[in-house]
């Protein structure tokens, strides 16, 4: 019995050093025979601030267990993004759908130049440039 408290705590301890970002909070609505019904999708990006970020998606009928599911969800698919100091090591350009976001280095001192979703995906790096090309984010 012991143990099992023991790995449940570690599990809390390990949830706790991620900082999560509410990006987006929408409604959404599906059309039924009766009319409509409606939804909250929220997305949320959790990062440690040292180079590891995820993304996760929920769906729901209210906004907390939607928040809920979507923090459980980036939690589950955690990537590492390598970092020079502060900063990636070199450009990268993404690409979904019509949407093309440009990541570059930036040199030390320079802050963050970022908008909107973008800003809140990169929050661990201190300098760092991003560029959205084409489309939303």
């Amino acid at each position: 019995m012991a143990e099992y408290e023991n790995t449940e705590q570690q599990n809390f301890e390990a949830q706790d050093q991620f900082e999560e970002r509410v990006i987006e909070i929408a409604r959404v609505a599906k059309v039924v025979k009766g009319g409509r019904r409606f939804q909250f999708r929220v997305t949320v990006v959790v990062g440690d601030k040292k180079g590891t970020i995820s993304m996760g998606v929920g769906k729901a009928n209210a906004v907390p267990d939607a928040m809920r599911k979507a923090s459980e969800r980036a939690h589950k698919n955690m990537h590492v993004v390598n970092l020079s100091g502060t900063t990636i090591p070199h450009e990268v350009l993404g690409k979904v759908a019509g949407a093309r976001v440009m990541l570059k280095p930036a040199s030390p001192g320079t802050g963050v130049i970022a908008a909107g979703g973008v800003r809140c995906v990169g929050s661990g790096w201190r300098t760092r440039y991003f560029d959205q090309v084409t489309g939303q984010c």
